[in-house]
């Protein structure tokens, strides 16, 4: 049997796992949006895998909230490098198959994505942990706004057209707080439960992203890795998927309306 056969030769446990959920958490990380073809960015991304961004300083350090807050123009110049790098990318099969879940499950998508793919192939329950990078917001007042790219603004620090202070995107920098109204979302759903809970393109190395997963497999809950490589996780998971996320949702898919019709 090859890989790819083994990939997915789905348990028949899982099957009847997922014939028998009613609520379902996936949480999903850098690789289900890979297939779309975004860089994999080292923290945010890997447009400077391993290497130093040509300002002599790790991308971790100059997408920073201390960075932004005394440079403001640095900042800004590497997050418009890493939105035209997402521009133009669309949701993929991965995507698309979690929104279908929908049609038949109580589902809860927990990203720390900040590309929106999951809103835009109609996913409807969505927490975006890290924000999402097509939002914009005034450091100062209320003024915040959706685009579709970042084409439009203006000059190497954008500036709030109400009332001039600087813009920035809806994301959560490195050593900032995560937004509060998304922890309370998130609190609140895993205090709901689930009946089945899937990790998704992540390698889970922030708590918050991995504790839903170890909780969830201590208390007997179903959980299932989808990721090509494994992680720390793939020890604690009932089934593990060594696949892309695409090919493994919808043939997961499948397989499921093959057996609950």
């Amino acid at each position: 049997m090859s890989v790819s056969e083994r990939a997915f030769s789905f348990e028949p446990a899982l099957i009847q796992d997922l014939i028998g959920a009613k609520r379902i958490l996936f949480i999903t990380g850098a690789g289900i949006s890979a297939e779309s073809g975004l860089p994999t960015y080292r923290g945010v991304g890997g447009l400077y895998e391993d290497v130093d961004t040509p300002d002599d300083l790790p991308i971790e350090t100059i997408l920073s909230g201390p960075m932004f807050q005394r440079r403001p123009d640095l900042t800004w110049r590497y997050m418009l490098q890493l939105e035209e790098a997402c521009r133009g990318a669309s949701y993929n099969r991965a995507h698309e198959a979690i929104a279908r879940f929908q049609e038949h499950f109580e589902v809860v998508v927990l990203t720390q994505n900040v590309d929106g793919f999951h809103g835009d192939a109609g996913s409807q329950n969505v927490i975006e942990i890290h924000g999402n990078l097509r939002r914009i917001q005034c450091i100062r007042c209320s003024f915040c706004e959706q685009v579709p790219n970042y084409a439009h603004l203006q000059g190497p620090t954008p500036r709030c057209q109400v009332c001039g202070d600087v813009l920035r995107p809806a994301v959560v920098l490195f050593g900032e707080m995560l937004p509060p109204d998304a922890v309370d979302r998130m609190v609140t759903e895993l205090e709901r439960g689930f009946d089945l809970i899937f990790s998704v393109g992540t390698s889970a190395l922030f708590p918050y992203i991995a504790e839903p997963v170890w909780l969830a497999a201590e208390h007997g809950i179903p959980t299932v890795e989808i990721n090509p490589v494994a992680t720390d996780l793939s020890s604690a998971v009932r089934y593990r998927i060594s696949a892309q996320a695409g090919d493994a949702l919808q043939r997961l898919w499948r397989a499921w309306q093959s057996q609950a019709s």
